[in-house]
């Protein structure tokens, strides 16, 4: 179908969360400083990991790219909602939204695949130890980084792709915060119920594919931990899950919400929120809890950090 007697639109308008000035200032300086804690946390993460020879290890490599990931993440969206918050413009161009949620989906997808290698790390470790450092050797690890990393090409290109080439004729108002795939769907002219099947079996497939694999992973560790004759050996092997279930629990709790049911009954306000902890929250709270929860991280930060003031008071 084309836009026989209507002109094709050429931009958006994205509503985001609220008309009212004073609420718009407020809510700029509350994620203003989220994104910069998320910033601060992520970079953090990625520094220690890199430069920490204790660190130098699969289960940190991983977690050196998880904060990269997060990085790139809040790139995508934070920066365009924190100008449409102080902007009485808040469009965005029919490339730019085609943009914007081609690495949406890119990164969203990526991190999917790289929790699950992350979970796999974590099986093996706790379920073969003698043979860990043989299995996760370095090749190995870098060959699932990467894939985790390009996992997201086919189903970015083939959900934006897509989308951007169905007709939109009508109004250009989405009732979101950034060019996410169910607000902006509502506005295409004719029906989507064909994409509507396609979306699904990607969700299953690039969401709940990975999500099965680190099920199956859980559940292998959680009997062999449970097998542990030693106390003290089962509260280890659980401290070092610990962290990766609760982001993966944050991370696949709110964005199943939102992508297994695409048209969904929930209310545009609910949706934004549901959104907003999966794309703002949570990758601010990863390092927090990683960092928190992880005695190894906490002693890198402090030697890192006391290395750099040694160097500094050499240098006076």
């Amino acid at each position: 179908m084309t836009c026989e007697n209507h002109t094709r639109i050429t931009e958006f308008v994205l509503l985001g969360f609220t008309n009212n000035p004073d609420m718009q200032v407020s809510l700029f300086v509350l994620f203003l400083a989220i994104y910069s804690v998320t910033l601060l946390g992520n970079f953090l993460i990625v520094t220690v990991t890199s430069v920490d020879p204790a660190l130098q290890t699969p289960m940190y490599f991983f977690l050196r790219n998880l904060s990269l990931l997060e990085v790139c993440f809040t790139l995508v969206m934070v920066p365009k909602m924190l100008v449409d918050l102080v902007s009485t413009r808040k469009v965005i161009s029919f490339i730019g939204c085609g943009t914007q949620m081609y690495f949406f989906f890119f990164f969203g997808s990526s991190e999917c695949f790289l929790l699950s290698m992350m979970a796999y790390d974590r099986f093996v470790a706790i379920c073969n130890p003698l043979r860990y450092s043989v299995i996760m050797n370095r090749s190995l690890c870098l060959c699932m980084a990467i894939g985790s990393w390009m996992s997201g090409v086919p189903v970015s290109m083939l959900q934006t792709a897509w989308m951007m080439a169905l007709p939109f004729c009508g109004p250009n108002s989405v009732d979101h915060f950034f060019c996410d795939g169910p607000p902006v769907l509502k506005l295409v002219t004719e029906d989507t119920t064909t994409y509507e099947m396609q979306a699904l079996a990607s969700t299953l497939l690039f969401i709940m594919f990975p999500f099965s694999l680190i099920l199956v992973s859980y559940t292998r560790i959680i009997g062999t931990i449970l097998r542990m004759p030693s106390a003290t050996g089962r509260q280890k092997a659980f401290s070092t899950c610990s962290s990766h279930l609760i982001v993966v629990s944050l991370f696949y709790g709110t964005a199943s919400l939102t992508y297994l049911r695409p048209k969904s009954n929930q209310s545009p306000e609910s949706k934004k929120l549901v959104s907003l902890s999966y794309t703002v929250i949570t990758p601010m709270l990863n390092p927090i809890i990683y960092s928190l929860r992880n005695n190894e991280v906490k002693g890198a930060v402090k030697r890192t950090f006391t290395r750099k003031v040694l160097k500094k008071l050499d240098a006076l």
